[in-house]
């Protein structure tokens, strides 16, 4: 009887080492909403706005979705030691589908374009781009460490639909009138 009762206090004693040695891993990556700051090693992320336009740039060059456009204006600080280079991000959908951030940002204001360096203490503001369907999704952000050295973070993203303000309306006599 002493023995089994020694066997079993010394397997309750082993398992709560191990319980306890799971719960001290690595901290969960951060989520936040838009609007608030996530740090990433050296890189700092702010996601200021969104805005879903169903197409870019002006009446001589109209550019259209092919699902809707979702253009995240973001602030990014570098607060390291070194150059950072910031790779194109990616949306991901409450269904798992994963989206890469368009390589296209003709017709966006302020875009920050493909090649991005942020250099010790600079911060970079400016928009990116995707076109996907219209949804609430997670943006997912990277310390910029090398491929499978990276940490991640996401900030929520919920879908926010704007108003078009060129929208006409009909009256009751049938003429449209704008609104």
């Amino acid at each position: 009887m002493i023995i089994k009762v020694r066997i079993a206090v010394g397997s309750i004693l082993i398992l709560s080492g191990l319980l306890a040695g799971c719960s001290h891993g690595d901290p969960l990556p951060p989520e936040v909403s838009m609007g608030e700051k996530v740090t990433l090693g050296p890189l700092s992320y702010t996601v200021i706005d969104s805005s879903w336009p169903n197409q870019l740039g002006d009446a001589f060059r109209i550019r259209s979705a092919q699902q809707r456009f979702l253009v995240l204006k973001l602030s990014v600080t570098n607060g390291g030691g070194s150059d950072v280079s910031i790779p194109l991000l990616h949306l991901e959908s409450s269904d798992g589908r994963d989206f890469v951030e368009s390589d296209n940002g003709e017709g966006v204001d302020e875009w920050m374009g493909l090649l991005r360096n942020i250099k010790p203490a600079q911060t970079q503001e400016g928009r990116i781009l995707f076109d996907v369907p219209l949804s609430s999704y997670k943006l997912r952000l990277t310390d910029g460490g090398g491929p499978g050295a990276e940490k991640y973070g996401w900030v929520t993203v919920p879908l926010r639909m704007d108003v078009d303000s060129d929208v006409q309306t009909p009256s009751p006599g049938g003429i449209v009138a704008p609104k």
